[in-house]
């Protein structure tokens, strides 16, 4: 992930893809699939989101928030870090970016009302704020470190109702491999059942797997163009799914004269940080 620059006053998003993430369209199109079956069932429970970044996985969840339900969202936004091992991953990643008051105002340009902020570290939900099988969709996207994952993951077993659904993201990715750790522990020795992994988000349940999947099968992705594989793992079948962006035209491409990797990789070692920076982000070095 590359940090992206929110130090200005925030500009209200005219769309949710406007607000500034990680949040893609085929985990988009997943929630929104998992949580309207949800509803058409009349499946009703709290939503959680560990880990919010500046609001767009937030402002989907809040779209399928129903009448009488709860909406957490918990994130440091602007604290310091519990320990050193996650104020450098914070330092890294997103310290000077990730504001409360900035994803406030991204999630009041698309709902009336805020979620139920808990401005801490998600180990607090472990005290028992989270209701036991409360929750009907819970998302963590928080630290990457094993040992907070593996925490968070242990809230979310004990906040999940029957067949509630835990979305977990960069399960996969090569700078998280504490993700990963968490997510295969809890796979093999805490009894969460894969149904569903993109390229970005690990979909699993502690209730009954072939329930969720039958919701997750009730809708033709391939003829929508997605891609739809079957697997066999951890004894149950599960499926893949991704989306690929149609190739623009040739005549609608731009050259490139240099990537952006390109770049970085032939800077000189006296370039300034904020040239680096500029790269990365796509934006003009000032």
């Amino acid at each position: 992930m590359s940090a992206l620059d929110t130090s200005a006053a925030p500009t209200a998003p005219a769309t949710p893809d406007d607000v500034p993430g990680w949040f893609f369209r085929v985990d988009q199109e997943v929630f929104s699939h998992l949580l309207d079956r949800q509803t058409a069932a009349g499946t009703s429970g709290d939503l959680l989101e560990m880990g919010a970044y500046l609001g767009r996985s937030a402002i989907l969840l809040g779209n399928h928030l129903q009448s009488g339900e709860t909406f957490t969202v918990c994130d440091l936004f602007d604290l310091d870090a519990p320990d050193d091992e996650n104020s450098a991953e914070m330092s890294m990643s997103y310290r000077d970016t990730l504001t409360r008051r900035a994803f406030e105002a991204n999630y009041r340009a698309f709902h009336a009302e805020l979620p139920v902020i808990v401005q801490a570290p998600t180990s607090v939900l472990s005290d028992g704020r989270i209701a036991a099988d409360s929750c009907r969709f819970v998302h963590i996207d928080a630290s990457h470190l094993y040992e907070h994952v593996a925490g968070d993951i242990l809230v979310a077993r004990d906040a999940l109702a029957k067949n509630g659904v835990v979305a977990l993201d960069d399960y996969r990715a090569p700078h998280t491999p504490g993700v990963a750790a968490a997510v295969w522990e809890a796979v093999f020795t805490l009894g969460l059942r894969p149904v569903l992994m993109t390229p970005e988000k690990f979909y699993g349940t502690w209730g009954d797997p072939e329930a969720v999947r039958a919701d997750l099968l009730a809708r033709d992705w391939r003829a929508e163009g997605f891609r739809l594989d079957e697997e066999r793992l951890a004894g149950q079948v599960c499926h893949r799914l991704a989306w690929d962006e149609p190739e623009a035209p040739p005549q609608a491409r731009r050259p490139r004269s240099l990537s952006r990797r390109v770049a970085l990789d032939v800077l000189p070692p006296f370039a300034t940080r904020a040239v680096r920076r500029a790269l990365r982000s796509g934006r003009k070095a000032a």
